[in-house]
């Protein structure tokens, strides 16, 4: 994976700007913070952070990838705010699970999700070198 900003543009925190791969695709669908048996273990935003990442990470090992084979990351929110407030917390619980490895990202605060309890729900698409 390569990662691209434009000349002059400040650094990103966090993410890329854009990424460039090529490669075997993976697309990992939504994961909310409940674990293998679909159980939400904690109410805690960053502690379903932590699971939704667990859960990311056990999926694209079984596709036989790993973290830094992310190119893209979508993340939808519950609240925002809260999000913000505990963007420290869940760098923390981010570079624990997947390292310091920065795909392209976006973040969303969305209506609601459809499984009650869910605070947050990030999907992910990987690129396997051939």
């Amino acid at each position: 994976m390569q990662a691209f900003n434009p000349d002059g543009w400040k650094r990103p925190k966090g993410y890329s700007n854009a990424v460039a791969a090529s490669g075997r695709m993976v697309f990992v669908a939504g994961q909310v913070g409940w674990n293998g048996q679909e159980v939400f273990e904690t109410e805690d935003l960053v502690g379903q952070i932590r699971q939704a990442l667990a859960n990311i990470v056990a999926i694209l090992g079984a596709a036989g990838a790993k973290p830094e084979h992310i190119v893209r990351m979508n993340w939808y929110l519950a609240d925002k705010e809260e999000y913000n407030a505990r963007l420290g917390e869940i760098g923390d619980a981010y570079r624990e699970l997947i390292g310091r490895h920065f795909p392209a990202m976006t973040a969303l605060q969305v209506a609601g999700f459809v499984e009650t309890g869910a605070k947050v729900e990030i999907e992910v698409t990987a690129m396997l070198p051939l």
